[in-house]
């Protein structure tokens, strides 16, 4: 039961850790401060969900669902986009929100956080392929449902550790970013890694002809 739980572990936080929109925006508001606890909530408990169903094979559904594909990579890419641009907008303006110097945070509700975290997460066809396909698929080779509770109790425990970890440790990490060049050069590259996956996204539709 012990290896189970470990290799639930092992192959999910493989998964989690992978540079992404989802990590560079929980790493963005750790550095603001900014409702983290929800924000890493949010991240877990859309993980929980989407292994469970991965695990006890619900994911085909999304997976096999070609509109509900092409739905969620065009929004997807479209939101990602456009959250790139905010941040190459600030980076150019120099009224990055990460002026911590200044004392001039900018502050977002708890909704707001937990909105824009559901759609950073829930938008990307990726994290279905991650949660739903891939773990859902590897948890095929396990046969009792005890097993398969042992391994969704090793996944979930990694996406604990892992957004808890990286969202309250950005937090703790904040002090030490207060130049505004600093947050200049992290702004650029949060928006070339959204404007990267959202490309990925429009290329990910035509590779595999779903709009055909």
């Amino acid at each position: 039961m012990l290896l189970t739980i470990l290799k639930g572990f092992t192959v999910s936080l493989s998964l989690i850790c992978a540079i992404g929109a989802q990590n560079a925006f929980v790493l963005k508001q750790g550095l603001l401060k900014n409702n983290i606890f929800w924000i890493c909530s949010v991240c877990f408990l859309c993980d929980f969900l989407l292994m469970t169903m991965g695990v006890f094979g619900v994911g085909e559904m999304i997976s096999s669902n070609q509109i509900l594909l092409i739905i969620l990579t065009l929004a997807g890419s479209l939101f990602l986009f456009w959250y790139g641009f905010l941040s190459f907008r600030s980076a150019l303006r120099g009224n990055s929100s990460f002026n911590i110097e200044n004392n001039n945070t900018k502050k977002i509700s708890v909704l707001s956080s937990i909105s824009a975290t559901l759609a950073i997460t829930l938008l990307n066809p990726h994290v279905y392929l991650d949660t739903v396909v891939i773990i859902g698929g590897i948890s095929m080779t396990l046969i009792t449902t005890m097993e398969k509770i042992a391994f969704i109790m090793g996944t979930v425990l990694a996406s604990a550790t892992w957004f808890y970890s990286l969202g309250y440790g950005a937090q703790k990490l904040s002090v030490y970013f207060t130049k505004p060049k600093v947050w200049r050069v992290i702004e650029i590259v949060i928006a070339i890694i959204m404007w990267l996956i959202a490309l990925s996204l429009l290329l990910y539709l035509f590779h595999n002809d779903l709009l055909h």
